[in-house]
């Protein structure tokens, strides 16, 4: 696997982004256009110490990879946006 750290690029803090942090219990980065859904659920497993439910991605229009990651119930997206210094 890839370094995680070359995976991800880096986090989203929109008004949307936040919103889904709060009621979806879901993150979303921008991650390198290559990379797959399984190595952005490993990434974000390592690099946060999480456990990951979902990815879901899209590329946008700036031709970035957006990658919303789920977490599983048991871990709080808000404590890792925290910590990311999001909120």
């Amino acid at each position: 696997m890839k370094d995680p750290a070359s995976i991800i690029k880096r986090s989203l803090a929109t008004e949307k982004t936040l919103s889904l942090i709060e009621k979806n219990n879901t993150l979303v980065f921008i991650v390198d256009l290559r990379a797959t859904k399984g190595e952005i659920k490993e990434a974000v497993e390592k690099l946060f110490d999480v456990k990951v439910e979902r990815v879901s991605t899209l590329v946008t229009m700036k031709g970035e990879k957006k990658a919303y990651v789920k977490l599983k119930p048991e871990y709080k997206a808000s404590e890792v946006a925290t910590r990311l210094g999001l909120i």
